[in-house]
């Protein structure tokens, strides 16, 4: 593992670690002015930061996660980060927990240097075995 996909991981478990415990000061350290939650939907739905920061805290609540196999990769002051999540959340009382897929969007900041979360996707897993098999057979190298 290079030394920014420890660092972006490292990231990564202190956003979600402030989420489960509604800090809503540490996610707004970690979050970047324009950051965007995007939740894959029928329809999609955004979230601006403002938005985000407020449901974190309240209404939208983590209790546990954990990452599956990581990927990361370095694109020159951004990063980006994947995974699949296994969530226990709730949003409004209702269970939202599941399997679902994030990407995230990190940038180096101009003045500080620090890292901040700029896009979150978070998306369902579909639980049909046979999409990622045929997905798969396009594959042109084997």
């Amino acid at each position: 593992m290079t030394s920014l996909a420890a660092q972006i991981e490292t990231l990564e478990h202190s956003f979600m670690r402030a989420w489960m415990e509604g800090d809503g000061k540490a996610l707004k350290r970690l979050t970047s002015r324009n950051f965007r939650l995007v939740i894959g939907a029928r329809p999609s739905v955004l979230l601006d930061s403002r938005s985000w920061l407020d449901g974190a805290t309240s209404r939208f609540r983590c209790s546990a996660y954990r990452f599956g196999t990581i990927y990361s990769r370095d694109l020159d002051g951004t990063a980006v980060f994947a995974t699949q999540l296994e969530l226990e959340a709730r949003l409004d009382g209702q269970d939202w927990s599941g399997t679902w897929w994030v990407t995230d969007i990190w940038r180096k900041g101009r003045l500080r240097r620090s890292w901040r979360l700029a896009d979150r996707h978070l998306s369902r897993i579909e639980p049909d075995s046979r999409f990622p098999v045929a997905i798969k057979a396009l594959q042109l190298w084997k």
